[in-house]
């Protein structure tokens, strides 16, 4: 399966950002441990989010997590 830039940079952001293992980024995204790590080494943000940014990275990564419990 071809994944767009968009979702692996998504996915990067998720991985370091959510406090959860990379195992679980990649399981929760139905991606593979290693096929994160090499996106994490392509697409790792040079400088960090900005303030509005980086609230709404953590309202949702909040709300996934809400999701799975709820599932």
């Amino acid at each position: 399966m071809k994944h767009t830039e968009d979702f692996k940079r998504e996915a990067v952001r998720i991985a370091l950002s959510s406090g959860l293992s990379r195992t679980r980024v990649a399981v929760d995204l139905g991606i593979g441990k290693s096929t994160l790590a090499k996106w994490m080494v392509a697409y790792r943000p040079g400088e960090p989010a900005s303030g509005q940014q980086a609230d709404l990275a953590r309202e949702n990564e909040r709300l996934r997590l809400e999701n799975r419990i709820l599932r």
